[in-house]
C-alpha cells in the first residue's frame, strides 16, 4: 500500500471509528423509549437518526462502492412505525460502520478516484463519497448531542 493509500485509509478508518464511538457513547443514557422518542414537534429522534445514518452508509458505500446489493428505503429510515429496539438498531448501525472501514481498508491507489454515482449524491469519486458520508454522521451527531441535552432537561430532579 503506498504511504498516501495507507494515510487516507488509516484517517478515514479512523473517523469512522471515532464517530460511531460517540455515537454509541451519546446513546448509551437512552432509554429505548427516549431512543425513539422525539423531544420537539420537528427533526427526528435519535433512534430515527441511527436508522437514517445505518441506511445512508449502507447505500452510498456498501450498494455503491462494496456492492452488497442493499436496497435503501429512505422514508421509512424517518416514520418506521415498528423500529426494532434499541439495541437492534445499534447492532444494525455498527454493522455498517464496519462494512464501511473494510470498505475503506479494501481500497487500492486507484479506487479511490474511481468514479462514483449513487442516487441523489453529486460525488464523483469514492473518496469524495467515503468524505461525505462521515461529515454527515457528523452533522447528525451534533442533533444527537442536542438531543441528550433536551433528554437531560426534561429530567425530573435527582435527590
Amino acid at each position: 500500500m503506498s504511504d498516501l493509500n495507507s494515510t487516507v485509509s488509516t484517517v478515514l478508518t479512523i473517523r469512522y471509528t471515532t464517530n460511531a464511538a460517540r455515537v454509541r457513547e451519546l446513546a448509551a443514557s437512552l432509554t429505548n423509549d427516549q431512543f425513539w422518542h422525539k423531544p420537539y414537534p420537528y427533526g427526528n429522534s435519535f433512534g430515527h437518526l441511527i436508522l437514517h445514518l445505518t441506511g445512508n452508509l449502507n447505500y452510498y458505500i456498501g450498494a455503491q462502492i462494496a456492492n452488497t446489493a442493499y436496497i435503501r428505503d429512505r422514508p421509512r429510515e424517518f416514520n418506521d412505525p415498528n423500529p426494532p429496539s434499541k439495541d437492534k438498531a445499534l447492532k444494525l448501525f455498527d454493522d455498517a460502520v464496519q462494512m464501511v472501514i473494510k470498505t475503506i481498508q479494501e481500497q487500492s491507489p486507484n479506487d479511490w478516484s474511481a468514479e462514483y454515482s449513487g442516487l441523489g449524491a453529486d460525488a464523483k469519486n469514492r473518496l469524495e463519497m467515503i468524505l461525505q458520508c462521515a461529515a454527515h454522521m457528523q452533522h447528525h451527531i451534533g442533533q444527537m448531542i442536542y438531543l441528550g441535552y433536551e433528554f437531560n432537561r426534561q429530567a425530573p430532579p435527582t435527590g
